[in-house]
């Protein structure tokens, strides 16, 4: 049996769960969400507790147990707290200003690069070298980090770049003197 896929998935109140076959529409305080999971997982309503069950024990039925299981769990996390990504600029001259909903950065390019905000996901610059991105859906926070941070990664001689916030980057030495 599948460690993640048998919890069960706690449901505070103020959220408001509605399971219409394989689709689960999850609604709370911060906004609805709504997904639609494979036919192979079933889902269970108790009393302030969700549970998901898979049919038999094929390799595939598991997999899809504790992503279905973990997937839901973050549905009703983010319609409660909501999910936040936090990426720092290091570099000289490198920053970050928001553009209407969108952040424009300045990272060592002969121009400036325009990140447009996804749908649902929100930018924050409280300073220039910080850009905090907050949503109710993990995976569009967790996509719109990975995209700004591609723009300019972090290079292992000098550092600099876009990371998250407590990356660790490894640095390597360059290059030696003549021997």
């Amino acid at each position: 049996m599948s460690r993640i896929g048998k919890m069960p998935v706690t449901v505070p109140s103020g959220v408001d769960v509605e399971i219409d076959g394989s689709n689960v529409t999850v609604t709370g305080s911060k906004g609805e969400l709504t997904r639609v999971f494979h036919e192979r997982v079933s889902f269970e309503m108790g009393d302030g507790e969700m549970t998901v069950t898979r049919p038999d024990d094929t390799r595939q039925s598991k997999a899809l147990h504790g992503l279905s299981r973990a997937l839901l769990n973050n549905m009703v996390v983010g319609v409660t707290d909501g999910f936040t990504k936090e990426l720092e600029i290091q570099g000289v001259g490198y920053r970050a200003t928001l553009k209407g909903s969108d952040v424009e950065l300045q990272v060592g390019f002969s121009h400036s690069v325009l990140v447009q905000a996804p749908e649902g996901v929100t930018f924050e610059v409280p300073e220039p070298t910080r850009i905090n991105i907050s949503g109710i859906d993990k995976e569009k926070v967790g996509q719109a980090a990975a995209n700004i941070r591609k723009v300019r990664p972090p290079e292992p001689y000098k550092g600099k770049g876009i990371r998250y916030v407590g990356e660790y980057v490894r640095r390597k030495a360059g290059k030696a003197g003549k021997v």
